[in-house]
This record gives structure tokens, sequence and C-alpha cells, in this order.
């Protein structure tokens, strides 16, 4: 899938809050949206290369550009929490995600009860709720979510067992936004309730899937589905 550009080059100077950065362009400072509001402490430090982007829009915002990846290492990293629906979508529709290859893609946004979930997919007369959540965090190979406590998370992963409860059948597809990752688990440390949540779960019924996807500022590719472990270490 193409990145939309052009994106421009950029140094992480600071971050004075969540959705803020200030980047360096052209040896001026700049205020750059920021739509990852993760922690991110072991990607954006000081003097970090980044890629920004022009917002097309301007009209009711405070900043004119978007901070978009984040390079580690070799690796370019994607910093865009909207991403991962986008490109998701045109996998599924693609028939490039193994796990899904026997379903079609029904709708996007999808109400149920009080929650909305990201894809309906239909096999015949069966229905598939898939919720997409975005992965940036990775130790030593290791991708973990979230890197921030999500109570929304906590509750999209628990109406999904309820929706496998009533017959039904739900998924969660983890998306790694690098390559450089081996296994997956929930950050029991940092969200322990959303750990559990998602252990429960898997339990109940709830189909659990990471893949992980290499990023370059040109496009994000799929790489491969990487396995998980849920239990807490």
């Amino acid at each position: 899938m193409k990145i939309a550009g052009p994106l421009y080059d950029a140094l992480f100077l600071e971050r004075p809050n969540r959705f803020l950065t200030v980047v360096e362009m052209s040896g001026k400072p700049v205020n750059s949206h920021l739509p990852d509001p993760g922690r991110l402490q072991e990607l954006l430090l000081p003097g970090a290369s980044l890629k920004i982007r022009k917002a097309e829009n301007t009209s009711g915002r405070k900043t004119e550009w978007t901070t978009v990846m984040v390079k580690s290492g070799k690796q370019w990293i994607s910093l865009d929490s909207t991403l991962p629906n986008r490109f998701v979508e045109e996998l599924l529709r693609e028939k490039e995600l193994p796990m899904f290859t026997d379903w079609e893609l029904k709708r996007r946004e999808v109400p149920h009860g009080r929650h909305r979930f990201d894809f309906l997919l239909n096999k015949g007369s069966r229905e598939l709720y898939l919720e997409v959540k975005s992965v940036t965090l990775v130790e030593d190979g290791v991708a973990m979510f979230p890197d921030a406590v999500t109570e929304r998370g906590a509750r999209h992963v628990e109406a999904l067992a309820e929706i496998v409860h009533s017959g039904k059948s739900a998924a969660v597809l983890f998306v790694c936004q690098r390559s450089d990752v081996k296994l997956f688990r929930p950050q029991w440390e940092r969200d322990p309730r959303f750990a559990q949540m998602l252990l429960e779960a898997e339990t109940a019924g709830v189909e659990v899937h990471v893949i992980s996807a290499h990023v370059t500022p040109q496009k994000i590719m799929y790489k491969e589905v990487i396995p998980h472990k849920l239990t807490k270490p």
C-alpha cells in the first residue's frame, strides 16, 4: 500500500504533550501533530530522524504538519495509528491475509451494541466482527500492546468476547507497523486489565492474530504472521 506524500525530513526535538511534537525542519523548530498517543519513549529520542507530512486541510488545526514516521536503527516505523485500518482493508480486499482468505469484507465501522468495530466480514451466512490494533512497541523482537493504558481497548476485547458468547464470530488483529518482530504479547506490566481481558477473550473463542509489516517512506507491505503468547510472564 502506498504511503500518502510527499513526506519531508525532520528531526525530533521534544514532545510537549501526547499529540504534539516539536521537530527541526530546515534548521527551524516546527510544531507537528502526532497521531499516535502512545508513550513512544524508546522511539522519540532527541535527534531521531522523522518523516512529516503537510496537512491537507489545516482548518480547525493548530499545526500544519503531521509526524508520520520515525527511524529506529535502519528501519522506518509508522507513527500513524490510522494507517493500519486502511492497510488491513486493502489486504482484506486483495486476499493477502492468510487467516481471512475465506472471508469477504462486508462493511467498515460497524456498530454493535454500545461499541463500533473496524470491519464486518462474512462467509456465506456467517459474520465476523474484526477489530484492528496498531503496535509500535518492540523490545528484543517482542512486540507489546498497549504502549499506554487503554480503557477503550479493554472494553473492545471484552465486547468481542460477548459477541462470541452470543454465537457469532469475532477477532482482533494486531498490526505491528515495523518488521523486527518475532513474538507478540500483551504488556501485563503496563496495562494488566487489557492483558487479562485479551486472554479471557481468546479463551472465550475470540481469534487473536498478529502480523508484521515492512515500512518505507513510500509504502507499507505485509510481511508475515507473528506468533503470540497471551499468558502472564
